[in-house]
């Protein structure tokens, strides 16, 4: 299976369907099922301080070190001043990525929450667990 670590708040957000644009400085050209990995590192302090962000997640509901869900990876979009603005007409998502140009939109659907999480060592980039 192919999956993706990220840090807590953001594997958790995309879990809940607040998350559907995973922001990246690299494109891929993968497509396909992908799983969600929460990393064992903890929220960065300038995450946690960032109220609006930390306000569409409970701290009690995060995951560290699981694979907690799985989604389509649909497309992968290089951002221009026309994406970006559109994002920003929906508050909650753009404040939950990195938008700016020349970066990457991965877009997420079908996202499902696994029943059992499954423990995982994460890895950069889009890795294999077998």
């Amino acid at each position: 299976m192919k999956v993706l670590s990220l840090t807590e708040p953001f594997a958790t957000l995309i879990k809940n369907g607040v998350k559907t644009i995973e922001t990246r400085s690299w494109k891929t050209n993968y497509r396909g099922k992908l799983y969600i990995h929460a990393s064992s590192t903890k929220i960065p302090k300038d995450y946690r301080s960032n109220k609006d962000l930390m306000s569409l997640v409970d701290v009690n509901e995060l995951n560290y070190g699981n694979i907690i869900c799985c989604c389509d990876l649909v497309d992968c979009i290089q951002m221009d001043d026309n994406f970006i603005n559109e994002i920003r007409k929906n508050k909650n998502e753009y404040i939950c990525g990195l938008y700016s140009k020349g970066r990457y939109a991965w877009i997420l659907k079908n996202i499902e929450t696994l029943d059992n999480p499954i423990k995982a060592k994460g890895h950069l980039g889009i890795w294999n667990l077998e």
